[in-house]
């Protein structure tokens, strides 16, 4: 019997790693004979460095970096490989701004150009990039200089990394670009669907988890469209109405204008650690997350997982923190669908717990699986 298994995290109190590590202890104790893969996933967001390095028995490279308020910080990518892949959240995250300092009118995405410039350093050229989590909304300007674009006003000054630069941008020059940028390849893990401006855009729908108030949302907004207007008629390249342009309050943009190629977190997270090879060769698989509902179904890690078993005729279990709203509706894609919970408890009960409640609903999964395999 051979199991693969590939869940996501549980946010707030197990990592993909540890989930893996729980249930293949459970596995091991009741059914010893099964050939168990543990496979870390994540969408893109907090943990894919994590499950990507974990996965592929990579390493994780410490460097320095400016974080989201420019401050210098130890920071770290992760080598699998030929590829260097770079956690936004790890270098530019929401949880590195105090709560009192939260305004993405002053957070900058240069520290993720530092890193990609370290990468190159080291002779990387190819790169997977997560996404989800940042602080920031400057259309990735701040990243763009770190890599060697000239953004200069009208009196021929070069400007400052820092969104306030945006409305004074009078001349773009992306030739300056360091030319190990485009030798490279950027795949991107990309969980959204909006322009970089607009109603629909990066500082609208994104803004307020930032920090940004209604007048602050608006400002954003103005800036990211002079900004996009500028490199369009300086350079002809025309991304910021991508639907993916405004993700992590623009970096989607600026990974466009670099070549890079846009895809779903689950499912690049999913090919960079090769499970569908792996899951050719399996006979059940078991993935899950911190909580399972209807949105499980919108690209999350284990609708992804489930997708690729079916495709390849392999029995899904969900095994989850907790089950919500609609998850009746997963049935259709797994076997079975369980929570973790043995007993009536809060929630911080159950993320307390975390590790007792998921080997015991683990280990029964083990000795069904055991009893009429």
């Amino acid at each position: 019997m051979k199991v693969i298994i590939a869940p996501d995290s549980f946010k707030g109190s197990l990592s993909a790693h540890d989930v893996c590590t729980v249930i293949k202890k459970a596995f091991s104790d009741e059914y010893p004979e099964a050939a168990v893969t543990t496979v870390p996933m994540a969408d893109g967001g907090e943990g894919t460095m994590e499950a990507i390095v974990s996965a592929m028995n990579g390493f994780v490279q410490p460097v320095t970096a400016r974080g989201p308020l420019f401050d210098m910080q130890q920071v770290a990518y992760g080598v699998v490989g030929d590829t260097a892949v770079i956690e936004v959240a790890q270098v530019i995250g929401l949880p590195l701004v105090p709560n009192e300092k939260r305004n993405p009118l002053h957070t900058t995405t240069y520290g993720v150009g530092e890193v990609i410039i370290a990468a190159l350093e080291a002779g990387y050229r190819r790169f997977v990039i997560g996404l989800g989590g940042s602080s920031t909304n400057d259309g990735g300007f701040g990243m763009l200089c770190a890599l060697g674009a000239t953004f200069t006003n009208a009196s021929g000054e070069r400007l400052p990394p820092m969104p306030s630069s945006l409305p004074h941008i009078a001349h773009v020059d992306m030739t300056s670009i360091d030319r190990r940028v485009y030798e490279s390849e950027f795949l991107v893990a990309c969980d959204v669907d909006n322009p970089l401006y607009g109603e629909r855009g990066a500082s609208h729908v994104f803004g307020p988890q930032k920090g940004a108030d209604r007048e602050t949302v608006r400002i954003l907004d103005q800036w990211l469209y002079t900004y996009a207007q500028k490199i369009e008629q300086q350079t002809n390249l025309f991304y910021a109405q991508e639907h993916v342009a405004g993700a992590a309050g623009g970096l989607g943009f600026a990974f466009l204008l670099l070549g890079g190629k846009l895809i779903r977190g689950a499912q690049l997270v999913g090919e960079t650690v090769q499970l569908p090879q792996k899951m050719k060769h399996a006979h059940i698989v078991i993935t899950g997350e911190g909580q399972s509902d209807e949105q499980t179904l919108y690209g999350k890690v284990p609708f992804y997982v489930a997708q690729l078993a079916n495709e390849y005729h392999v029995p899904a279990f969900l095994l989850s923190g907790s089950l919500g709203d609609g998850f009746d509706k997963l049935y259709a894609y797994f076997v079975s669908c369980d929570a973790i919970a043995t007993k009536p408890m809060t929630l911080e009960q159950c993320m307390r717990s975390a590790t007792t409640l998921l080997y015991t609903k683990a280990r029964n999964i083990a000795r069904i699986i055991k009893r009429f395999s």
